[in-house]
């Protein structure tokens, strides 16, 4: 083979490459997977833990915007939220679920808007770990998440923690 057919094969492999780059592909339903629960170093606004967990999302609606606000996203629907967490008390040696006087539900922000796309990584969420009410010191949290399509993911449960 002549030098030149020589670089036209190594050009045309350099062209091709790319094009064999598996694109991962996720389920259109959100899964996560806990990574950690662990105190903040410089508590703000008296929020003293952080959660972080992995998310994988098909078709990429995971996240609110400010401007979604429209059914079902609207403040009355329970889809004003995305982001649903259950706190627990340990009381007596059981896990007891704990209905605190405000929610800690919350919304993530829109993760991508080049939707449909598979997209992954991490969020950490910054939470209450001191229940002012009670005299049980141990918690832990369930949480999961709702896309834009209205999929749920899959819950997960923390680690148990010991707050102050």
């Amino acid at each position: 083979m002549g030098a030149k057919h020589f670089f036209l094969t190594i050009l045309l492999l350099a062209l091709l490459l790319p094009a064999c780059k598996k694109v991962e592909k996720f389920a259109v339903e959100p899964h996560i997977e806990f990574v950690s629960l662990e105190p903040i170093d410089e508590p703000d606004n008296g929020m003293d833990v952080r959660l972080t967990f992995k998310f994988q999302d098909g078709d990429g609606d995971i996240g609110l915007g400010n401007n979604d606000l429209q059914s079902p996203f609207d403040t009355s629907s329970v889809y004003y939220y995305n982001c649903f967490i259950t706190y627990f008390e340990k009381q007596n040696g059981e896990f007891v679920e704990v209905e605190l006087p405000s929610t800690l539900n919350m919304r993530i922000p829109r993760l991508s808007d080049n939707t449909p796309e598979s997209i992954s990584g991490e969020i950490y969420l910054d939470l209450y770990a001191n229940n002012p009410f009670s005299p049980f010191d141990t918690i832990r949290y369930e949480l999961y998440i709702v896309d834009r399509a209205l999929h749920h993911s899959n819950t997960i449960t923390t680690t148990e923690y010991i707050s102050n």
